[in-house]
């Protein structure tokens, strides 16, 4: 698990190469998925079984990707106490952009599943083989020589052949698959293209900016769980040894009454857990890159230790779509 969780951490980035490497993976599992376990029954199960192949993998691909998101967990932890602030717009406005950002990263890995098994057609073959409507099965062997034999061997035709019949009617049913499958990837690829052109287009930084906002964003994720790792492991061990009553090999033996109190390690309040981990609210006079940032700008002005922030400009700007507690698509 340990040689695995660093590119999981990798793609769960989102970035276009991570969604690449994600997408790359999944394409991989279902070549070798559908080799190793794929083998249509031929008989009035195909449909069924052809179906659940094609939609059940993909359906767990997009919850394995809900569970894997960090803003899932950063949404829903706590989110039963809540309830009394979440009637107001701004509040619901942030928890429905961070819906769609779920959404979004979370279906690269099924709608890739989909489209490469539609390629195949393997799996579309098998379940129209076994479809329960006459009209289809007569639409699929119209034109077949011995259109009775077709409609009653149907079902047979994916485990093996029967002539010249057999194949024509599996190319026009691999056809169909192919072509839903670029269909599919064709409005996977407008639907982002134009999500992206929509969302730049009214951000009102710059492409610059925007880029440094995913780099601070990043960077700061990054040595959050860096620093929260040390910290715990800190105030762990120095637990511990006053637990097991542990003395510091570099220290002289001392009677009790002169042993040195133990180390005090200060850890951030539940309240001030809970301030860092709010969706990030946007506002159009200030400078903020994250919920820690504006945290930390809060907490120096309240202390009067500097009465100019750090990382503010007077310039006008607002959060841009694709930021929130995670990084930007570039």
């Amino acid at each position: 698990m340990e040689t695995i969780q660093p590119i999981l951490k990798f793609a769960s980035k989102q970035t276009n190469f991570g969604f690449g490497l994600v997408a790359l993976l999944t394409a991989g599992g279902e070549q070798i998925f559908s080799m190793v376990a794929f083998k249509c029954p031929c008989n009035e199960l195909n449909f069924t079984y052809g179906l659940v192949f094609l939609l059940v993998p993909a359906l767990a691909l997009l919850l394995l990707g809900v569970i894997l998101s960090k803003k899932t967990w950063k949404l829903t932890t706590g989110f039963c106490h809540r309830n009394p602030k979440l009637c107001k717009w701004r509040n619901l406005k942030s928890m429905g952009v961070t819906v769609i950002k779920i959404s979004a990263c979370s279906l690269v890995a099924p709608s890739t599943w989909i489209a490469v098994a539609l390629l195949r057609g393997s799996y579309y073959e098998c379940a129209m083989t076994g479809a329960n409507s006459t009209r289809y099965r007569k639409n699929v062997c119209r034109g077949v020589n011995s259109a009775a034999e077709c409609l009653t061997k149907l079902q047979m035709f994916p485990c093996k052949s029967a002539g010249n019949e057999s194949e024509e009617v599996l190319l026009t049913l691999r056809a169909h698959s192919q072509i839903l499958g670029w269909l599919v990837i064709a409005s996977i690829m407008m639907s982002g293209l134009l999500v992206i052109c929509v969302t730049r287009c009214f951000s009102p930084i710059s492409y610059l900016h925007l880029k440094f906002w995913n780099d601070y964003v990043e960077e700061e994720d990054n040595l959050m769980d860096e620093y929260s790792s040390k910290h715990a492991k800190e105030l762990a061990e120095r637990n511990l040894k006053i637990f097991f009553k542990i003395q510091d090999p570099a220290e002289t033996p001392t009677p009790p009454s002169t042993r040195r109190p133990p180390a005090n390690i200060v850890t951030p309040s539940t309240e001030d857990w809970k301030k860092i981990t709010l969706l990030n609210k946007s506002s159009p006079k200030e400078q903020i890159y994250s919920t820690l940032h504006r945290y930390v700008e809060k907490t120096r002005e309240e202390k009067g230790s500097d009465k100019t922030p750090l990382l503010r400009s007077n310039e006008s700007a607002e959060k841009p779509p694709g930021v929130d507690g995670g990084t930007v698509s570039t």
